[in-house]
């Protein structure tokens, strides 16, 4: 198959990216900065060349945004908000004026979608979409209207003849380099991965493997469309999350952190708090209605195969990483 990853240089992409090209498919990068063959030139926003890579393909998969990682400045917000709503708008136009549209559009999207909850998990059917929670800052309804609104480009986009599915991704956890996983490890590492405020809030989850087979098992399930979310069985409270990696480091013990710790902490790595407090309890409903099986269902099996890999590769970041 030709597959076109806009925004496929990130690191959800390059696993994307590394996995697909294994499997033997024509994998197309579109970016800001190609350096390779297989990249080509696009800004995210408006119709150009580029948009001759998505006539005649099978798939195309829509990472593009801004990083989450950074401070959540009304500037950096609004960029989040811009560049995702951009890159799905063009997209859509570009499948939409192609001789040959692909048969998929696979749009990247978030698990922070749902509301900030202890009580139970978010699936597709019975989740709380968020917002109006009270005792949560008020910019966190930011990154759920910066959610909708990327959705909602992709629902609103013509293009009677693709399918079109939502990835309401967990966070996706591998051992590159500068991804989540590398900056938790880092801070495990260092003693400093033990509760913070309290650890009772939920950490969801995907292991990179089983983001990848979902992936592919989406392509295949013509059945399937609108918001699915992707996220292993088993989300944790933070708490128990940190523990398990921990130990899956051979670091037995891990500092809490109150929630002014945390502000402090955030402020040093450049990024935002509600990465870090936000209750995040979400599952797949759809995905194993559908039949499919993650292979990494439980944090200590996917933490340890995580951390095996790493070492592999030499290792974790050994200062703040920068996606």
């Amino acid at each position: 198959m030709k597959i076109v990853l806009p925004g496929g240089t990130g690191q959800v992409g390059t696993i994307l990216d590394r996995a697909l090209s294994a499997a033997g498919h024509e994998v197309v990068v579109l970016t800001r900065r190609p350096r390779r063959p297989q990249d080509v030139a696009w800004d995210g926003a408006t119709l150009g060349p580029w948009a001759e890579t998505v006539d005649g393909a099978d798939v195309v998969v829509n990472l593009a945004g801004r990083s989450v990682s950074c401070r959540y400045t009304p500037e950096n917000l609004r960029a989040m908000m811009d560049s995702r709503v951009d890159s799905a708008r063009v997209v859509g136009e570009a499948i939409a004026s192609a001789r040959r549209p692909p048969k998929v559009w696979l749009q990247m999207s978030t698990a922070t979608i749902y509301a900030h909850r202890f009580d139970a998990a978010n699936d597709e059917a019975t989740g709380v979409i968020g917002g109006t929670e009270s005792g949560v800052p008020d910019y966190w309804a930011y990154s759920v209207e910066i959610a909708k609104n990327w959705e909602r480009a992709q629902r609103e986009a013509v293009t009677p003849g693709t399918r079109k599915v939502a990835l309401r991704a967990a966070m996706v956890m591998s051992p590159d380099r500068g991804g989540v996983f590398d900056m938790l490890s880092w801070l495990a590492r260092l003693g400093l991965g033990g509760p913070v405020a309290g650890g009772g809030q939920y950490v969801s989850w995907i292991h990179d493997e089983d983001f990848v087979r979902a992936v592919e098992f989406l392509i295949a399930r013509e059945d399937v469309e609108g918001a699915v979310n992707l996220a292993a069985p088993g989300p944790l409270p933070q708490r128990a999350f940190m523990r398990v990696l921990r130990r899956a480091w051979g670091v037995p013990v891990g500092l809490p952190a109150s929630r002014w710790m945390a502000g402090v902490g955030a402020f040093v790595l450049r990024s935002d708090t509600e990465l870090l407090l936000k209750s995040r309890r979400v599952v797949s409903g759809r995905l194993e209605d559908a039949g499919f099986a993650f292979a990494r269902s439980g944090w200590e099996e996917a933490a340890g195969d995580l951390v095996r890999r790493a070492r592999v590769r030499g290792g974790v970041s050994r200062r703040s990483p920068r996606p």
